[in-house]
């Protein structure tokens, strides 16, 4: 299979709060927009998308309509210190504070109003022991 795009989507009961908050925090932008479903591009690289659905919507099959549960998005960034100020500042949850981990990640956790994780990362070096994990041309320099 060869794809062509790859977005996540979140199935929510809603649609436009789900989608403002993400344009209003995150800068997206609305590609496509009607009352069932939105479509969202990052405003800093068009290979950054995601959309907002409808968990109820009739071509959901019956079956897996509801809510999104259990998921987290990451987005890497280049200064996760900066972002981390401004979304404490504008009072979104913050699910976790902002810390370095030994496996090569600056970050922090919040979440948007239907509860999906967000982890908003920097890469950074690992440990020894981690960086022996890595291939090495996956290792920030």
């Amino acid at each position: 299979m060869k794809s062509t795009s790859y977005y996540p989507v979140i199935m929510t009961d809603d649609v436009g709060g789900t989608a403002a908050f993400y344009v209003e925090h995150l800068g997206f932008e609305a590609l496509f927009s009607a009352d069932w479903y939105v479509h969202l591009q990052s405003g800093e690289s068009e290979h950054v998308t995601l959309a907002i659905l409808d968990g109820s919507h009739d071509t959901i099959p019956e079956s897996g309509r509801g809510k999104v549960s259990g998921l987290i998005l990451n987005f890497e960034v280049e200064d996760v210190d900066s972002v981390y100020a401004r979304l404490k500042a504008a009072g979104l949850p913050i699910r976790q504070d902002l810390r370095d981990e030994d496996f090569g990640q600056r970050h922090f956790i919040t979440a948007d109003p239907n509860g999906v994780l967000i982890d908003v990362i920097t890469p950074i070096m690992p440990s020894p022991e981690f960086a022996a994990l890595y291939d090495t041309s996956a290792l920030p320099t």
